[in-house]
């Protein structure tokens, strides 16, 4: 059975455009909840200035606090040196950083051409191998508003395959393809990752998607239709870019899991246990629009269908 990995974004691109200061200790609480559930790979947070994101003030604290748990990937998103410095210091074992192709959208986000930030990329891979952690942490390497931008429009399907291959050369160990305001659609997606996944060869290539027209999931099964097998998602389709207009929640995290699993594809993530957690959301974040087809319909009672949503259907989360 084909494995499909999935990395929960929740905790950072979820949290970051949520005005309620969330504390550690619920981070924490929504960490350990996932990593029970089985998700692999966990964004944790973001090492970005507490005067640009006043939510990730607590970042160091709440890194420490998952680093602890064995078993699950603890990954952190860095946007310059600076902010890798920080997560090498403390150990982090995955460090994400996104750079985007289109570049009024960079300037708009980290205030940088495109080509200046792949330059702060290039500096995170020489400080990592200084530091003698080539092999101890991985490095992924994201290429944002891929399918277009709210800001420029148009971005050519070159540049991104440019900007990935750049990443690659440079020593990333994941190359993340991302829909940042959901301009993306089968037909495209199925076009680009190919020619991603052809130009950078065995590295791993990771899809992003936000569900802005309602095209995520279909969006991720043309994704695997081209065997892609590595998707961000957020619980509840949290989610979008401060500095994207128009750029809405992430493709939410347990309707993604029952797509694939439905499909016989294997997540490793206990679907029950998700959608518990899932529930504590509305709680956590009593101002926010928290979605989920699944979490408001339910599952289907077909066992013989749905082998690996058999223990889901037996104790369905309303």
């Amino acid at each position: 059975m084909t494995h499909v990995h999935i990395r929960e974004v929740g905790l950072r691109d979820g949290l970051q455009l949520v005005k309620t200061l969330v504390p550690a200790e619920v981070k924490l609480e929504w960490f350990n909840d996932s990593a029970a559930a089985g998700v692999p790979e966990i964004e944790v947070t973001s090492f970005v200035p507490s005067h640009v994101i006043p939510q990730f003030a607590d970042a160091d604290a709440v890194m420490r606090g998952a680093m602890g748990r064995s078993g699950t990937l603890a990954s952190a998103l860095a946007v310059n040196l600076k902010g890798a410095q920080r997560a090498y210091d403390l150990g982090v074992a995955k460090l994400n950083y996104v750079v985007s192709a289109s570049e009024e959208h960079s300037l708009s986000n980290v205030r940088r051409t495109p080509a200046v930030a792949m330059e702060a990329f290039y500096a995170m891979v020489a400080e990592r191998k200084e530091r003698g952690l080539e092999g101890s942490v991985e490095l992924s390497c994201g290429v944002a508003t891929s399918f277009g931008c709210s800001l420029q429009g148009e971005v050519a399907q070159d540049e991104v395959v440019r900007l990935a291959v750049s990443a690659a050369e440079a020593g990333a160990d994941e190359i993340m393809i991302a829909d940042t305001v959901g301009f993306a659609d089968p037909v495209r997606v199925r076009t680009l990752f190919k020619a991603v996944r052809d130009a950078v060869g065995d590295i791993p290539v990771a899809a992003h998607f936000h569900d802005t027209r309602g095209l995520g999931l279909a969006n991720v099964l043309a994704a695997v239709e081209v065997d892609i097998h590595r998707f961000d998602a957020s619980l509840g389709g949290l989610g979008g870019c401060p500095f994207a207009p128009g750029a809405t929640g992430n493709i939410n995290t347990e309707d993604t899991v029952y797509l694939l699993e439905t499909m016989g594809l294997s997540t490793g993530i206990d679907l029950e246990a998700l959608l518990a957690l899932r529930a504590k959301l509305p709680g956590w974040l009593p101002n926010e629009r928290i979605g989920g087809s699944v979490q408001r319909a339910g599952i289907p009672h077909l066992p013989k269908s749905f082998p690996s949503l058999a223990r889901a259907m037996a104790d369905p989360v309303a």
